[in-house]
């Protein structure tokens, strides 16, 4: 994974001690609210219902075991003991004393981690697939790229006040585990007569008005993908809506422009950038590459599983998938446990990841847009010793992709955009479908629930999608069928009328009914509902 250089390093300690003086004016009376606040997020601190809360970047996900360990130490020293891992790859820290940020701020730069441009209307934490480095099916490994990009992002001074927030996601598979097409940019790593280079997707994302990228070019050689994103933003900052925060996205401009619009004029800003020289240098490229370079893989390491412990054997068949290295695999740590908040862990089970990290996974971890934690390169023979800690600290369900894997923001316990609640609701359907012999046999069911319009709980892109609305003061749930953020992008649709908090788990519970009596074969939800149709689902809801 990439270290920091003498410039990172002076980057991030130079802005912690900036950010303490902001802080200790504004302590002292000397900054308003109204100017402490753009300083503020720009280092990631956020004025949630009861606290402030703290954004942590993990730039594509990827970490180490000392950092992983500092994280359980910010969780125990300036929070309630936990962390809370979100859909961008970070982790969010929801009890934060503001006397204390700038302390939380420098041991995190002692590890080489910082909260920059996990807010504000900038280039935001970098997203990229979870099995990156690991997975079969990639042509080359992203996190090069991805790197590449959050060191041209960072502080770039024509993108660091753009006219909204701006999410940029990188792959390398066919199969999508990013959501890219939901994103501002998704940049998709092809191969093209042999040569490397990217699909470019632009005007993705979910919130009020959910739209799904375009594909704008099908192919950019790889030592033009940084010119071709600059392209690609110099024309949305030149035009995106400053007056309206709710048409200020890209998404809005290459809609209103239409696709092949915004697409003539990138192409001709590109041919632009293309004179200026703004590349990286092949040196650089090679350099950074080197970073992501494979572990000392065991050449001969046993291909097979002993799986006659029933118990590990579903964890292994539901939570670890193969890797390119024989002997080797990819398993997942699931934050669902029954009744649990997902994406929450104590700072007992962080340490715990960082362990296991550092003796079976050549010290390396990965958040996952799930709100999981991954462990890229186990051994199969270590995989029951790590399945037998994990188990021993509630991290071990086995539903990866079931139903109560679910995706939750932290609705109205905490944030202060938000008109319901979702963690109550995600604690009561893990309850529900507890059983995991019924989950397994509903099978790939992928449940998002957000607490607002905003999506941060991704409900646009749920097979089954929860949107909290406020209905005359009363906490309405809006029950939605149909999204994907995979390579099959969809956006889901409402059924019709909301409901209670238990009225929805009831209706989940029919449209699940609904399914397993419809379903065809090995059909997954998604496959029979888009077969069937919203009809059936909605006459068994409704009546």
């Amino acid at each position: 994974m990439y270290q920091y250089d003498q410039y990172d390093q002076q980057m991030v300690d130079t802005r912690v001690e900036e950010f303490r003086d902001q802080v200790k004016r504004r302590l002292a009376g000397d900054l308003t609210e109204d100017q402490f606040k753009p300083l503020r997020l720009m280092n990631g601190l956020y004025l949630q219902l009861h606290a402030y809360m703290l954004r942590v970047a993990i730039p594509y996900g990827t970490l180490n075991s000392k950092q992983m360990r500092m994280l359980g130490h910010i969780a125990r020293k300036y929070d309630r003991d936990y962390g809370h891992f979100t859909t961008r790859q970070n982790i969010q820290y929801n009890w934060i004393k503001l006397e204390e940020a700038p302390d939380l701020l420098a041991d995190l730069a002692s590890v080489e981690m910082h909260a920059i441009q996990t807010s504000g209307n900038c280039i935001r934490n970098i997203s990229s697939d979870q099995y990156a480095g690991a997975a079969r099916d990639e042509i080359a490994d992203p996190r090069p790229w991805a790197e590449i990009l959050r060191q041209w992002s960072s502080f770039h001074p024509e993108f660091s006040y753009l006219p909204r927030k701006f999410k940029i996601a990188v792959i390398a598979s066919e199969e999508d585990r990013a959501a890219m097409r939901l994103h501002d940019i998704g940049i998709q790593l092809v191969r093209k007569d042999g040569e490397l280079g990217a699909k470019f997707f632009v005007g993705g994302g979910m919130g009020r008005t959910p739209m799904i990228a375009p594909e704008i070019r099908d192919f950019v050689p790889a030592d033009e993908l940084i010119s071709y994103a600059e392209a690609c933003l110099r024309v949305y900052n030149r035009y995106g809506r400053r007056d309206n925060k709710y048409k200020a996205r890209i998404k809005i401009l290459v809609h209103e422009l239409g696709a092949e619009e915004y697409t003539r004029q990138v192409e001709e800003e590109f041919a632009h950038m293309k004179t200026l020289g703004l590349n990286p240098p092949v040196e650089e490229l090679a350099r950074i590459t080197e970073y992501f370079a494979d572990p000392a893989f065991e050449g001969n390491a046993p291909d097979e599983l002993d799986l006659s412990d029933p118990d590990f054997k579903l964890w292994v068949d539901q939570n670890v998938v193969a890797h390119k290295q024989p002997g080797y695999a990819i398993a997942t740590i699931s934050l669902k446990p029954k009744g649990g908040i997902p994406g929450d862990a104590s700072s007992a089970q962080i340490d715990l990841m960082a362990d296991l990290a550092e003796q079976y996974s050549f010290d390396e971890l990965r958040v996952t847009h799930s709100q999981n934690i991954v462990l890229p390169h186990v051994r199969k023979s270590d995989l029951y010793a790590v399945w037998q800690k994990l188990d021993e600290a509630g991290l071990a369900p086995a539903n990866l992709d079931l139903i109560t894997d679910s995706i939750a923001c932290p609705g109205l316990d905490y944030c202060s955009l938000a008109n319901a609640r979702s963690i109550p609701l995600a604690q009561k359907i893990s309850e529900r479908f507890a059983d995991l012999g019924r989950q397994r046999e509903l099978g790939e069911l992928k449940l998002k629930i957000s607490g607002c319009i905003n999506a941060c709980g991704h409900h646009h892109a749920g097979h089954i999608g929860i949107l909290g609305v406020d209905r005359k003061g009363t906490e309405n749930y809006q029950l939605l069928l149909g999204g994907s953020a995979a390579e099959d992008t969809s956006l889901a649709k409402i059924t019709g009328p909301g409901f209670d908090e238990d009225g929805v788990i009831d209706a989940i519970e029919t449209v699940t009914d609904v399914y397993l009596e419809e379903r065809e074969g090995d059909e997954r939800f998604i496959d029979t509902y888009r077969r069937v149709g919203m009809a059936r689902f909605k006459e068994a809801i409704y009546g």
